[in-house]
């Protein structure tokens, strides 16, 4: 064997040696995240009220921070339960995730915003998943079809909050985040209707929500009988010209997710767009957990937002489903990187602290002066996904 073909034997043997290692410690980090949260949860179920969900936690007061079931973080925390479940079979946690399925069944007929997707989908989408119970499936469709009901032909879009004093008839990116119910539910029994009412709200945000570089705006103010955009600001970032990091992070997800049930080159494309921006910019940190707005001048002396790194993670872990190469190597990286981030020190909680909750440092709305530098439900429901994800998808 001449040099040259030992150095490649080396090398290849070297690299697949790395490859095995990178992941044995992935499988050993997923595993060891999923036990831990068995036990976080067993610890914060003790402190939920039975007609409450957990949202965040107060440390300086030592208070857990709960919500009404029409509050729309109220699916994070069963679904959260469920994905526990499944991965640790732990029947205490199951009886908890039923519990609390039957606290929010009653949400199936709320129509007073968009956020049913949310408070249906990753609860009941999850137990059905799981479960295959027939009832679990029933839910989801009665959910999807009062969903649809906020869709605003004129506009060719879902109204996200009814008219308030600054919009007639705003639409934020975070919208894009329940179409998945939908589109689910027009494969799985509901009417299809449903499935043009998701497309045609995607369309639209594509015209009109995104600027040049494929950041979005989080807030497009319509004319609710014609369309006519009247406004395009923000409610939660730091202006109305900045990319607000959670912003982003729904967009990208949105759009893979509408790639898997279209397979619209289209969907994938602005997909692939949107991660670029966010994984190119140049205010993402190294351990690739972003401050809460990409454009805030105050950068690096601002808030970090764990949850907006978990939806990123879990989006760009589905993202590498659908790309090749280089660019699959990107995603799935980036998506690795923020996992290790998120399970170290510094964004990680430890046992029995935290409220209860797996992860800190989640910024909510900073400019409503709210929830910052807290836990939040839906980051740990991200951070779950995303280590499913990437347990199902790269360590087979």
């Amino acid at each position: 064997m001449t040099l040259h073909k030992l150095s490649i034997a080396v090398f290849t043997v070297l690299h697949i040696t790395f490859y095995a290692q990178s992941k044995k410690e992935m499988s050993a980090l997923i595993r060891n995240e999923f036990n831990f949260a068995e036990k976080q949860y067993r610890f914060l179920m003790k402190s939920v009220p039975k007609d409450k969900m957990p949202q965040s936690y107060n440390a300086s007061e030592n208070r857990l921070v709960t919500r009404d079931i029409s509050w729309w973080c109220s699916g994070f925390y069963p679904g959260s339960l469920w994905m526990i479940y499944e991965q640790t079979n732990d029947p205490e946690i199951k009886a908890e995730a039923e519990k609390r399925l039957a606290l929010i069944e009653p949400n199936k007929t709320f129509t007073r915003d968009h956020d049913l997707g949310f408070m249906m989908f990753c609860s009941f989408g999850n137990a059905y998943r799981i479960t295959k119970d027939p009832k679990y499936k029933e839910i989801i469709l009665t959910s999807a079809k009062s969903l649809s009901t906020r869709f605003r032909p004129g506009m060719q879009a879902i109204l996200s909050w009814d008219k308030m004093a600054d919009f007639k008839g705003p639409v934020i990116i975070d919208n894009m985040m329940n179409l998945e119910m939908l589109m689910w539910a027009s494969q799985n029994g509901g009417d299809q209707k449903i499935r043009e009412i998701a497309v045609a709200h995607a369309n639209t945000t594509i015209e009109n929500h995104f600027r040049p570089d494929y950041s979005s705006y989080h807030v497009v103010d319509y004319d609710v009988n014609t369309g006519e955009v009247l406004g395009k600001k923000t409610f939660q970032g730091y202006s109305d010209s900045s990319a607000w990091a959670r912003g982003q992070a729904w967009a990208l997800y949105g759009y893979t997710m509408m790639y898997r049930f279209t397979k619209d080159q289209e969907y994938l494309d602005q997909a692939r767009n949107i991660a670029k921006f966010i994984l190119n910019n140049p205010t993402l940190p190294e351990d690739k957990i972003p401050y809460w707005d990409f454009n805030d001048p105050k950068i690096p002396n601002v808030p970090k937002d764990a949850s907006a790194a978990a939806i990123m993670a879990s989006a760009l872990l589905e993202l590498g489903q659908y790309t090749n190469g280089d660019e699959k190597k990107t995603c799935v990286e980036a998506a690795k990187q923020m996992l290790v981030s998120l399970s170290g020190e510094k964004y990680h909680a430890k046992l029995n602290e935290n409220g209860g909750f797996l992860l800190m440092h989640s910024t909510g709305g900073l400019p409503l002066n709210s929830e910052i530098d807290v836990p939040l439900i839906y980051a740990d429901y991200y951070f779950l996904e995303a280590l499913k994800r990437y347990k199902d998808w790269y360590l087979q």
